[in-house]
């Protein structure tokens, strides 16, 4: 499932192609017809994203009219947007959405969500999630106070959505190893300092993932290139810690990394790496 940056470039890609433009949509394989034909013909007025949520508004009247209506889109497991530019072609699969100018398109196929709501509807789908590190208006207090107060692990909590909005199995785990922590270490035993250290980080990781679209979380000194070892290969791509990386020698102290199920997810850890308190706690 894409992480949150993905969604923060789809919103961006949305707004550099249709922002303030009259937009066709329609929908090829018709089950989001209703809602296309509501939206067709009017203006991209905004375009953003929420953790793993993106939201596309479409005003009334002009480029700069507030959005009357918005599409609410999850891509889940199997949803992908692709880009286009120049006329679009005759639509190829199962297109549940497609917005096109004169010069540009976008179709959207397989999300587990694609439905239009009102301002008001879309404002209860965003009170239920938790703060995103990519949104300047994040408020990171409501996480720390659930996450402090809970016996669950932190490993656990991070994937909570309505804890923290955007964070996937691969920044999960490559955190929590950045801050040797130890993923089952209870919430509550988490130090504020070592909190702010990982809200402080997970803000500079998806930063770059929004700017380079994909996923690196490996130091300077760490890169393929200064420790002179081969570069990942794996379909995922970007040099990680320990994601994915079960059975193989940690970078930095040679043991193995580890996996195991948690939350019907993998987790992937480094035992020394990550054997209790974090460097900031130390700090």
């Amino acid at each position: 499932m894409p992480e949150g940056h993905t969604l923060h470039r789809l919103a961006a890609g949305h707004r550099e192609r249709f922002g303030g433009r009259l937009v066709r949509a329609s929908s090829p394989q018709g089950k989001f017809a209703d809602g296309a034909a509501l939206i067709d013909g009017r203006p991209l007025t905004a375009a953003e994203a929420h953790g793993k949520h993106l939201f596309l508004g479409f005003g009334t009247h002009g480029p700069d009219a507030a959005p009357a209506q918005w599409v609410h889109i999850h891509l889940g497991l199997y949803g992908k947007v692709g880009f286009g530019t120049g006329p679009a072609p005759a639509p190829v699969g199962q297109v549940r959405l497609r917005l096109t100018t004169p010069d540009a398109y976008a179709d959207l196929r397989g999300p587990t969500t694609c439905a239009l709501l009102t301002g008001g509807e879309r404002q209860l789908v965003r009170a239920r999630l938790g703060p995103d590190p990519l949104r300047a208006d994040s408020d990171p207090e409501p996480a720390w106070t659930r996450i402090s107060r809970s016996r669950s692990s932190v490993a656990a909590l991070l994937m909570d959505q309505r804890i923290i909005a955007g964070i996937g199995n691969i920044y999960r785990a490559e955190i929590l190893f950045r801050h040797g922590i130890d993923p089952y270490r209870a919430g509550r035993d988490l130090t504020r300092l070592e909190w702010d250290a990982l809200w402080a980080d997970l803000g500079v990781l998806m930063r770059e993932g929004v700017r380079t679209g994909r996923i690196d979380t490996v130091r300077p000194e760490h890169t393929p290139e200064a420790m002179g070892r081969p570069p990942r290969s794996d379909r995922h791509g970007g040099e990680v810690y320990v994601y994915r990386r079960a059975g193989r020698a940690c970078h930095l102290c040679g043991g193995e990394i580890r996996t195991a199920a948690l939350v019907a997810r993998s987790l992937y850890w480094c035992p020394r790496c990550q054997h209790g308190p974090g460097p900031a706690a130390a700090a």
